[in-house]
């Protein structure tokens, strides 16, 4: 029991700051790679690919901030795909003549509109981003310039959550994982490559797209994956960024985490062959550390190791000096920093720290639920949007 109680609390504690700082370490002792000097002269035309569902109230702010990317206009085409919108978007997104719109009535999910939207795609770089989200007027050039690299074979953006000076604890937990998520991926990429991109912001060589079955959950992740599996770099490319709010509540953040766990546990089965170290080495280390302990390991160790602490602490007769019982109190401390934390959970605070133990509750939470519905076959294809808070 001893051994099972450590080897959980070891698991939880590598997944959360242990490989971070082992990689760091690691970096450290090897000495980062200097990026040569861009010599690019020439920009290559690249397409800006919107899948968007009902985003009439986004359009405007999204097309504004499109077109003034600083890339050259003749360099740059913007195109959307608006399957199953019935709001009105495709309408006003014609009413840009910069933009190529592509319509059909029928909805069948976004990865279905990706699949359809790159047969009109006639550049080698294409750039994936939400109809929600706004990119930084650099954002486009930051992107090629990673290209240069002939073994970059996609480019991940970094995504940013707007933080206001008081927030819930949906925005300020929201913003804290990401900045600490930043941290995470540029430490993968300078190891090896990024484990994948977000949809907010990435880009892949067209050459290198690979089909994924349309009933895909996470087809930003799946996509990505797949061209890191044929032997290249994802390049996290922290220049390029997506901003969006967060999610309007906690309510409104669960429901998203449980579809991001639901298609985590997918994407684990359809990326099974990644799971063999003997034959993709650092990638499935990564991924191993960076994915599957994050989205399995960690949520089902929490469950056990609770009651388990409490066990081994009453073996210990509850001594106040006792190893198991100083680390049961921690445990009932966390958890009671996780209750006050869903206390104030719809409140705007000024000390957003107290959130962030109960974002990552929240997260584990959602991670099991998230796993038994993939099991029973109940989450859908379709994207059931959060609601946003307003900018």
């Amino acid at each position: 029991m001893e051994y099972l109680f450590w080897f959980l609390l070891a698991l939880i504690i590598y997944t959360y700051v242990g490989y971070a700082i082992l990689v760091g370490l690691y970096l450290k002792l090897r000495g980062r790679s200097k990026k040569k000097d861009s010599n690019l002269k020439d920009y290559p035309k690249v397409t800006l690919f919107v899948a968007a569902y009902n985003e009439k109230d986004f359009v405007d702010i999204k097309v504004k901030n499109s077109l003034e990317l600083d890339y050259p206009k003749d360099k740059l085409t913007h195109l959307w795909i608006t399957d199953g919108s019935n709001d009105g978007t495709p309408d006003l997104l014609r009413k840009y003549p910069e933009l190529k719109v592509y319509h059909e009535d029928k909805r069948s999910g976004k990865t279905a509109a990706i699949h359809r939207g790159l047969e009109f795609v006639e550049t080698s770089i294409v750039i994936f981003c939400d109809g929600n989200t706004l990119l930084n007027t650099g954002a486009i050039k930051a992107i090629v310039k990673a290209f240069e690299n002939p073994k970059v074979g996609c480019v991940a953006g970094e995504k940013r959550i707007y933080n206001k000076n008081k927030d819930s604890a949906s925005g300020s937990g929201e913003g804290a994982y990401w900045k600490y998520e930043s941290i995470l991926k540029k430490l993968d990429s300078d190891l090896n490559s990024a484990v994948g991109g977000v949809g907010e912001l990435f880009a892949v060589r067209k050459e290198l797209f690979e089909s994924v079955p349309n009933d895909t959950i996470l087809d930003d992740f799946l996509i990505t994956l797949k061209i890191a599996m044929k032997g290249y770099k994802i390049e996290y490319v922290p220049e390029a960024y997506a901003s969006e709010t967060p999610s309007d509540n906690v309510k409104e953040e669960l429901k998203r985490k449980i579809r991001i766990s639901a298609g985590g546990y997918q994407s684990i089965e359809r990326l099974s062959g990644l799971l063999n170290p003997f034959k993709f080495g650092l990638l499935s280390f990564q991924f191993w550390s960076r994915k599957v302990l994050r989205w399995v390991g960690v949520p089902v160790s929490m469950i056990i190791l609770f009651p388990l602490n409490i066990y081994l602490a009453y073996m210990q007769q509850f001594d106040i000096n006792g190893i198991y019982t100083v680390i049961l109190m921690l445990q009932l401390a966390y958890y009671l920093v996780v209750f006050f934390g869903k206390l104030l959970s719809n409140v705007n605070v000024p000390f957003k720290f107290i959130f962030l133990p109960y974002y990552i509750f929240m997260m584990n939470y959602a991670a099991i639920l998230g796993g038994i519905r993939y099991f029973k076959g109940n989450q859908s294809v379709n994207w059931e949007r959060a609601k946003r808070a307003q900018m």
